[in-house]
């Protein structure tokens, strides 16, 4: 076994980043479709690490404790640049967002008992096929998974729940760019090129400054971001014992929300760009590493029924961030944007929607709404909207009770 300490598994991770970059600009398939360069780059070392394991008789184990800090470092950067000035903007895109989130909660849901009945499985593995790892991502999966295995004797639930809640980043993170790139070419959408630059910005600021970021700034910034760590873990661990658990990841985001906006009554100016960066690096970072652990043996072991309730999920999911989400979101530009971030954290999580998002404005230019709604959306709602749907359905007799 090859085991790389801390450091030598962040340079693996920077290089993956460097070759999915490198050929999602080369790849003409990869580029058309915006494939986010985490999910091309880490899911070629999954398969190299397979290859090896399984025909070269060694095994790459890395050290991965610092991707849950790099998630929470990237969702206080999301609040660090969410001007609230512009929710009043996206008031009504919001509102069209959760109208259509909650048919799909349910309508998901439906989708995965429906295929358990098919696939003649217990009615709670259609949940775990479904929203529970799907939108709730791994910590939900394994709350959930736990809960199942304890109170209703399900073997290999565990397995099964990390193995859907990966599987759903990839699907997230390679479906999205199509269905918004297919909406653009549909619609002869576009957006502005001419603020490439600023792409993948939260929320554009007509006051910041022409010169780039310096070093000082950086520092600004990267401490705000380390004081939303700390105070948002600390407020998680007020609230652990609450009727409803809420992700850290929605404190840290909250607590850079308010210093985003309360701070700036202070007198606290941030660089919006230095943040961005660092939020940037962070989720690559993150998404890299996970695509890399993908366990693709076990993958194979549970390749039949799961695959399967994973395949049609992925069409559903498509089909209904085109038909249904982009109606509602206008049908322009912005719409399209989101409807790939509704396929990220639709199928994967917060995360991959952020990086379909910016995986298409750095090609066709910024969607300032959507950078405020989605992470609003999904960090803030979705995870109790969740919450609400799946404690209703787990407590009908015909699927919680059998």
């Amino acid at each position: 076994m090859i085991s790389l300490s801390p450091v030598q598994s962040l340079l693996a991770c920077c290089l993956v980043l460097v070759v999915g970059r490198v050929l999602t600009s080369q790849i003409g398939v990869l580029r058309r479709y915006s494939i986010p360069d985490p999910i091309v780059g880490g899911l070629l070392f999954a398969i190299l690490a397979y290859a090896l394991a399984n025909w070269g008789g060694v095994s790459v184990s890395l050290e991965t404790s610092i991707r849950p800090t790099l998630l929470l470092l990237f969702f206080g950067c999301i609040g660090l640049t969410a001007n609230l000035k512009l929710l009043a903007k996206g008031g009504p895109r919001l509102i069209a967002f959760l109208l259509a989130l909650v048919p799909f909660l349910i309508m998901q849901n439906a989708v995965g008992l429906g295929m358990a009945w098919l696939l003649d499985m217990h009615p709670l593995m259609g949940l775990l096929g479904g929203t529970i790892t799907l939108v709730g991502g791994h910590g939900t999966g394994a709350a959930y998974a736990t809960r199942f295995a304890d109170f209703n004797n399900i073997q290999d639930v565990m397995a099964l729940a990390m193995t859907s809640a990966t599987l759903g980043l990839v699907l997230g993170g390679v479906v999205g760019g199509p269905v918004a790139e297919w909406l653009m070419r549909r619609h002869k959408l576009q957006g502005s090129l001419d603020h490439r630059a600023s792409a993948d910005s939260a929320a554009l600021d007509l006051a910041e400054p022409v010169e780039p970021p310096t070093a000082g700034s950086f520092i600004v910034s990267m401490t705000a971001a380390f004081v939303c760590l700390v105070v948002g873990g600390y407020l998680a661990m007020l609230v652990e014992g609450a009727p409803v658990s809420l992700p850290n990841f929605l404190w840290c985001l909250a607590t850079g929300v308010l210093i985003r906006n309360g701070g700036a009554r202070l007198g606290l100016k941030l660089d919006d760009r230095a943040t961005e960066i660092i939020g940037t690096i962070s989720l690559s970072l993150f998404l890299g590493m996970t695509m890399m652990t993908l366990d693709l043996s076990s993958v194979a072991r549970l390749a039949g029924p799961l695959a399967l309730m994973l395949i049609v999920q992925t069409l559903f999911c498509a089909l209904y961030a085109a038909w249904v989400v982009f109606r509602l979101l206008k049908s322009d530009y912005e719409a399209a944007i989101m409807s790939a971030a509704f396929c990220g954290f639709g199928l994967g999580a917060t995360a991959t929607a952020i990086a379909n998002m910016q995986a298409l404005t750095r090609r066709h230019g910024p969607a300032p709404e959507a950078f405020i709604v989605v992470p609003v959306t999904g960090a803030f709602l979705v995870d109790i909207l969740n919450v609400i749907v799946l404690t209703s359905l787990i407590s009908l007799p015909f699927v919680g009770g059998m």
